[in-house]
């Protein structure tokens, strides 16, 4: 006897993984619901992509973090409620909201399982990011405290670096498009990271709802080939470009030293870079047998996107 799918509530589905898990969770066919927060205001764009999830068949609920009533209200509704604020490599740390969503499904009390906003780095493998890049983790470790202090279950996704941020410019830091001339590698380019298509990020989301085995765990998304090198994926770019970049590499104690003077986010983005692409902090570890489950090998079936398919798009 087939179980009954969970009904889900998406926070902060106009952002840039929200609108994907919005996606994911109607092709699976849970009933999903959207918060439409007061604060969209004058944003036509976000009005038009809230319109657009009702169309495909979600269901729009309102709610404002200043009106902690209309949270509970709107978390009553549904069985497993999937955050996805944005906003931890700015100043403006908006995913501490998190904290009174959290009290609202404390509250409410119907909620079999929370995924709160994470989809990067693992934040408590995360313990000695250089400054100012470790308020990330930091912020991200506070909700983890709530949840787990509040008996929430939760299950926290680790999705290591998306495509579009990270793979389609080939990892540089200054574009998102892939250069066609000159590549900068970091270090000889040869530590290994993990891409996801953004896409598939979200299926495997929404696949772990409903799943016991990773109920109260952080769930890695590592499928194999996946698994690749700066280096490797510039190759997968010259393959389909038809022609060799030239390189030039630069080493950790210049990039580090880079950092000084640049903007608040630029800083972030370029610690981040230096723990991924230098350290090699995505692949260094064996996961934990007791709290820690790979995606791949439980959902085998997803087919999951390659990066020389990614990146074909940039052609």
């Amino acid at each position: 006897m087939q179980m009954e799918k969970s009904k889900v509530l998406v926070v902060g589905a106009s952002g840039y993984i929200g609108r994907r898990i919005v996606k994911a969770s109607l092709a699976q066919g849970h009933e999903t619901y959207v918060l439409q927060r007061r604060d969209v205001g004058l944003d036509i764009d976000k009005l038009q992509l809230l319109l657009s999830f009702k169309a495909q068949g979600a269901r729009l609920i309102h709610g404002s973090f200043s009106d902690h009533r209309s949270i509970v209200d709107a978390v009553k509704h549904v069985d497993v409620v999937i955050c996805t604020i944005s906003g931890s490599t700015s100043k403006n740390h908006n995913m501490l909201l998190q904290l009174k969503l959290i009290d609202a499904i404390k509250e409410a009390g119907n909620i079999k399982r929370f995924l709160p906003s994470e989809f990067g780095m693992n934040p408590a493998r995360m313990g000695h990011a250089l400054e100012p890049g470790n308020v990330t983790f930091e912020v991200k470790m506070k909700v983890r405290e709530a949840i787990e202090k509040s008996k929430i279950p939760f299950t926290y996704v680790s999705a290591n670096c998306f495509g579009g941020v990270f793979a389609g410019n080939l990892s540089q830091f200054d574009t998102l498009f892939p250069p066609r001339d000159k590549v900068c590698l970091y270090g000889d380019g040869n530590v290994k990271a993990i891409y996801m298509d953004e896409d598939d990020v979200a299926t495997y989301t929404i696949k772990t709802i409903d799943d016991p085995r990773t109920l109260n765990k952080t769930l890695y998304l590592r499928p194999p080939e996946n698994i690749i090198t700066q280096r490797e994926l510039v190759e997968k770019w010259e393959n389909i470009l038809g022609k060799k970049l030239e390189k030039h590499s630069i080493s950790a104690e210049e990039l580090l030293a880079s950092m000084k003077g640049v903007e608040y986010e630029g800083q972030v983005a370029l610690g981040h870079i230096y723990h991924i692409f230098y350290e090699g902090c995505l692949t260094n570890f064996e996961l934990s047998e007791e709290d820690e489950e790979e995606a791949f090998k439980l959902y085998p079936d997803v087919p999951y996107t390659r990066m020389d398919a990614y990146l074909k798009h940039y052609l």
